[in-house]
């Protein structure tokens, strides 16, 4: 059977709920000191295109493969410049061909801090600098050796993450941000394998990665309606490639570029702390991976304790 490799938990988080005040790992917003927010998020991703290494083909046992993520996710401002979030995705997959069954469950549990280290005018905006870290591991002994249906990687994944921001004082602003992710081993249920050489072991070496962002984005209608277009970037630093008629597995070197559009509306009177968002995105180009287009919406709702 022919062959595929998951998205990785730097792609959910990208898709994670956003907001005036709620915020993901790659973003410039904070919430502020006893602020909360919850958010939940629908994902539904198809691919019927793959990357062998770095050639794009079909397979016809696959068919199309559909990803579905249902994520919660939760904010919290512990000082004005520290907030914590929680975030928990909950996976579905199968595929239109084949006699192979999907899976379902949960994947990684993602506990994560951010700090404002600056905040200051220059000209006519501000200028933010910020640093996240962020620690993830599986929550149940969901089999990572079984793409492209597997749930995740089945590793643990550090992150660090860098991000600076200029917005004008009318509400466009522009993005980067940089993050190393590393990725320790995982477990599978055979004891031999092939990366780039023989393997007698029931591990293997998840590669590290480096994951770059550039957005610009937009406030309008008094910042109750928020707009961003990212281009996102994922490139695992080692790792080996799909072999020809044999299956991905957790080792595979993932590369892709990806854009992302997104929109995030929240309500000023009516059901105050109330937000609504939706997004799409799809891969440009890719390596040993599904070359997936994404759609999602979901909610936030955000109070003060």
């Amino acid at each position: 059977m022919k062959k595929y490799l998951q998205l990785t938990l730097g792609v959910l988080l990208l898709f994670a709920a956003r907001h005036a005040h709620a915020q993901t790992l790659s973003d410039a917003i904070m919430m502020k000191q006893r602020e909360i927010c919850f958010a939940l998020m629908y994902d539904y991703g198809t691919w019927d295109h793959y990357w062998e290494g770095a050639e794009l083909r079909v397979n016809g046992n696959i068919g199309t493969l559909t990803r579905k993520t249902t994520m919660g996710m939760v904010a919290y401002g512990v000082t004005k410049n520290l907030n914590a979030l929680l975030t928990i995705p909950y996976i579905e997959t199968k595929s239109s061909g084949g006699q192979l069954a999907g899976v379902k469950g949960f994947q990684d549990i993602s506990i994560a801090l951010k700090y404002e280290a600056f905040n200051k005018k220059i000209g006519n905006g501000k200028l933010l600098a910020l640093a996240t870290g962020a620690f993830a591991t599986p929550m149940t002994n969901y089999l990572s050796d079984y793409q492209p249906y597997s749930l995740g990687q089945g590793t643990t994944e550090w992150t660090l993450r860098g991000i600076v921001q200029y917005e004008l004082d009318k509400g466009m602003y522009v993005r980067g941000s940089v993050a190393h992710l590393w990725r320790g081993q995982t477990e599978i249920e055979r004891d031999y394998y092939y990366n780039n050489g023989s393997y007698y072991t029931t591990y293997m070496d998840v590669p590290n990665a480096w994951n770059f962002q550039g957005t610009l984005g937009a406030w309008l209608f008094k910042y109750s309606l928020q707009l961003e277009a990212t281009y996102f970037i994922m490139n695992c630093i080692s790792g080996d490639d799909i072999r020809i008629y044999n299956a991905p597995q957790p080792t595979n070197k993932v590369e892709f570029s990806q854009v992302n559009l997104f929109a995030h509306y929240w309500f000023q009177k009516k059901a105050k702390g109330l937000g609504v968002l939706a997004y799409y995105s799809h891969m440009l180009e890719g390596r040993n991976m599904g070359q997936f287009t994404n759609i999602g919406g979901g909610f936030t709702y955000q109070f003060k304790l």
